[in-house]
């Protein structure tokens, strides 16, 4: 059955660019599917329950004021009910989803419809990733582990994702390329966490710092505890001139925290019973990751579908892309070398780069 639908000889009775116009909507219509991805999984609520609404006042958005580019430009941005303002990313991702499902057409849609879908498939699982991973720096479970699985079905299923003759060499694959990616971007991710995994930051004339349950608050920002501790042996360090518990005082001491164990100078306590502290500090030494472990998974993931030569190709790129991309910023003054940069869109840059023309820019690269 799978056969008979995929068949070139079937598709191609409808002329070519009919298919491309409609897998151009088609993709504008998952793309607002991807909208309520993109703000709902960080959050951990469901993409299916409840229906489209307004954040704002909950206004329940019927099916005619739904339709995807055209509703966002004809109410300009707004509510149609309260008037509070749409962000532009709802219009940018449909449009980008439906121009990504397009050239996934174009490119691999006459000769073979069956892996321009997947294509398409892959295109939006970058898409969210990407758009998530830069508001909240994280890649969700979904699209990494749940994009191995599917990769690796795909595969089976469309053995032409790996130019593979037959279903074993295909799923061979992909297993390989989800063993490389996975593996090749963990080993970058701790020889990062060795060479770059402290971060010091100087304080101006002993400045008030404060450790709440859930967070170190800096005078010009907050730092989640999860954000830092990646393993049990990942301390924030300092020299305190003055540190206040709830039930008291230290003068003149070094303090470690670390996510099992706080010490103050010679004495240690449990984390768990200390859910307040101030310290007065001019300098503090805090562990950070070089790449999350989403990034690991997330590679894995791109394996899974397109191999392991894309794995190391993506990876190539994003550092290339990420490079060129932070250094612009810091020297536009729109970010500081501290900062935390999201590694995920630039993998997904890689990939989307592979897809259209890696393998050509290897080859002529290698003939250089």
């Amino acid at each position: 059955m799978g056969s008979e639908i995929f068949d070139p000889e079937i598709w191609a009775r409808v002329p070519f660019h009919f298919w491309s116009a409609v897998i151009f909507i088609f993709g504008c219509l998952v793309g607002s599917f991807l909208n309520v991805c993109i703000y709902r999984m960080p959050l951990g609520k469901s993409v299916v329950t409840p229906a489209s609404h307004c954040p704002y006042c909950g206004y329940a958005i019927p099916f005619y004021l739904n339709v995807p580019l055209v509703t966002w430009l004809m109410l300009r941005g707004k509510c149609a009910n309260c008037s509070a303002p749409i962000s532009i990313r709802y219009f940018l991702v449909e449009l980008l989803t439906g121009l990504m499902f397009l050239a996934c057409w174009l490119t691999q849609g006459m000769n073979s419809p069956a892996l321009a879908l997947v294509y398409c498939l892959v295109a939006a699982g970058l898409i969210v990733a990407t758009f998530i991973d830069i508001e909240h720096f994280i890649i969700p479970d979904e699209i990494t582990f749940g994009g191995m699985v599917t990769g690796f079905v795909c595969s089976a299923a469309v053995p032409a994702l790996h130019d593979a003759t037959g279903v074993p060499a295909s799923l061979r694959a992909s297993f390989i390329g989800i063993l490389v990616g996975g593996v090749m971007v963990q080993s970058v991710r701790l020889a990062g966490k060795l060479a770059f995994g402290r971060l010091k930051i100087d304080l101006a004339n002993e400045t008030k710092v404060v450790f709440t349950e859930e967070a170190l608050v800096l005078p010009d920002r907050e730092v989640k505890y999860e954000e830092m501790f990646s393993k049990k042996t990942d301390a924030i360090r300092f020299h305190a001139r003055r540190l206040e518990l709830l039930d008291r005082c230290f003068a003149d001491v070094s303090v470690s925290l670390s996510p099992i164990k706080l010490r103050i100078g010679e004495q240690e306590f449990d984390p768990e019973l200390t859910p307040y502290m101030e310290a007065l500090t001019t300098k503090m030494v805090l562990p950070r990751e070089a790449m999350g472990f989403g990034d690991v998974t997330f590679m894995g993931a791109i394996g899974a579908f397109l191999g392991w030569q894309a794995t190391i190709f993506s990876l190539m790129a994003a550092s290339l892309i990420g490079t060129i991309v932070a250094g612009a910023m810091i020297l536009l003054g729109k970010r500081e070398r501290s900062a935390q940069i999201p590694f995920g869109p630039y993998i997904a840059a890689g990939a989307v780069i592979w897809m259209f023309c890696g393998p050509q820019l290897v080859s002529w690269f290698l003939s250089r």
